[in-house]
């Protein structure tokens, strides 16, 4: 029996008062992968702060691993085994590529971080050898494709157990693209939970084990990829076909 990693149970968040996520539940078992397609203001990247606590919900609960995290700050749920990659990169541009990994350390006590950032930096350098060779140059002088390596690498330095991702091919040459979800693939065959954000549905559709609609706030479809594949009104919305 698989085990249940993140247990949403009607969750309700609010942008001041805009209703902005409407009685949301959903749950993720260990090692797979979801993601969570639809428009552009539908909710996607609100249910992740949520999830990762730089938003609150009004009601409803949050479980990780059967903790409670609902009004953790984002740092404790860090601390838990969570972390995201943004969107829009968020890189500090002006320090190098190894300053920038090292801050996904900071979870850790001092005195672990040394230890942690010399074993984790060897998994990122084989997940994305460019960065070894990247290593002390600007963060800013990267490419979009490098830039996103340097943002998922700087998450995965912390160890998660769960890793949200906010529209990670976003502003990516095709080529790039394809590299993201080819490390998605590979991060999930290594046994991590991912949650993943994405307008891109086919490719989305192509690696998940199972995908959530969102529409204004609320769950609209669900179901395993081929499911939703053949589903009419998904086609049309957003696979380009009816």
């Amino acid at each position: 029996m698989s085990e249940l990693m993140l247990n949403v149970n009607s969750i309700n968040t609010y942008y001041g008062n805009v209703h902005a996520l409407k009685d949301i539940s959903l749950k993720i078992n260990r090692g797979s992968l979801i993601s969570i397609i639809g428009a552009n203001g539908a909710g996607k990247s609100t249910f992740l702060k949520t999830i990762i606590g730089l938003l609150h919900p009004k009601t409803g609960k949050i479980e990780f691993k059967q903790k409670d995290i609902t009004n953790l700050s984002a740092h404790q749920i860090v601390k838990c085994g969570v972390s995201l990659v943004p969107e829009g990169r968020q890189l500090f541009g002006p320090l190098s590529v190894v300053d920038n990994l090292r801050l996904g350390t900071y979870k850790f006590t001092k005195r672990e971080r040394k230890k942690k950032f010399e074993t984790n930096i060897q998994k990122i350098y084989k997940l994305f050898p460019v960065l070894e060779e990247r290593l002390h140059q600007k963060a800013k002088t990267l490419s979009g494709g490098e830039q996103q390596m340097v943002t998922i690498g700087r998450s995965l330095m912390s160890d998660p157990e769960l890793l949200l991702l906010d529209e990670p091919s976003l502003g990516l040459a095709p080529l790039f693209v394809k590299d993201v979800f080819d490390t998605l693939k590979k991060l999930k065959q290594q046994g991590l939970t991912i949650v993943l954000v994405e307008q891109n549905a086919k490719m989305a559709l192509r690696i998940s084990d199972y995908v959530f609609v969102l529409d204004t706030g609320k769950i609209i479809l669900d179901g395993p990829p081929v499911k939703l594949a053949n589903n009419d009104k998904l086609k049309e919305a957003y696979l380009g076909g009816k």
